[in-house]
Formats: C-alpha cells, structure tokens, sequence
C-alpha cells in the first residue's frame, strides 16, 4: 500500500499549463489575429490559455509583449464609435420607442455605455445590440 502511494505520489508531478501571451506590444482598439499572439509555459491564475478562444476580439487595453493576457483585456470589435449617432430603442412592457442618441464611449456588442437622447438630452445606460443599436430596457 505504501509503495503505491510512493509510486503515485512521484508521477503526479506538477501540471504544465500554457498561458496566451502577446508577442509584441498591442494598442487599444486593435483586432488580435493569430501572429499577434503566443503560448509560453507559465501559469498565471486567470489568463488565457486557449488562442483561439481570442483571435478576433479586440483589445481594450495595450496589451505589452511577453505579459499573459486575461479576458477582460479583450472584447468584442466595437461597433460604435464615441458621439456617433444611434438608434436609442427603450423596450417595456407593449411599448417599443425609437428615438436618436448620441454615444459617449466607443462599444461593441454586448457592453453598456451611457447613451445622450438627442430629443431630451437626458442620458441613460443602454447596452449595445449586434446591429449598432442601443437597447434600453425596463
């Protein structure tokens, strides 16, 4: 009993994991594609381990070469550009508004930004739908 345990003990050795990296230094608002990138051995908690999970996405922050990148370094390419004017569309219950609104951040889809209504200047927080829209819910 003892030697197996000794036998098991040995060969469970540490686990190799690989960390995503950046192989050069990377600006803000660029599109990773795959030479920007590369796979060292080093375990880092919370990095990327797979490529191609972010090949694709841009980066919202600069992205230093050598470093691990972590996922909220990334998202997805923004859609919308700070002042651009949107469709703000509020969504309740039956009722459905279209109006204009103007952004006050760059976003992609998915991401919340405060959006001005062009008609009330009132600002409110919309999330940004594939199509460029920004949505407002009840």
């Amino acid at each position: 009993m003892i030697r197996s345990c000794l036998l098991v003990c040995l060969l469970a050795g540490p686990a190799a994991a690989e960390s995503v990296v950046a192989a050069r230094t990377i600006p803000p608002h660029t599109v990773i594609g795959p030479d920007d990138l590369l796979l060292r051995e080093i375990v880092v908690p919370g990095a990327v381990e797979n490529m191609a999970e972010i090949v694709g996405l841009e980066s919202r922050v600069a992205l230093y070469a050598g470093r691990p990148i972590r996922p909220g370094d990334l998202g997805y390419p923004a859609v919308v550009d700070r002042n651009q004017i949107i469709p703000l569309i509020y969504q309740g219950v039956g009722v459905v508004i279209s109006t204009e609104g103007r952004a006050m951040d760059r976003a992609g889809p998915g991401d919340l930004i405060r959006v001005m209504n062009m008609t009330s200047r009132a600002t409110v927080t919309a999330r940004i739908g594939i199509d460029g829209a920004a949505y407002v819910n009840q």
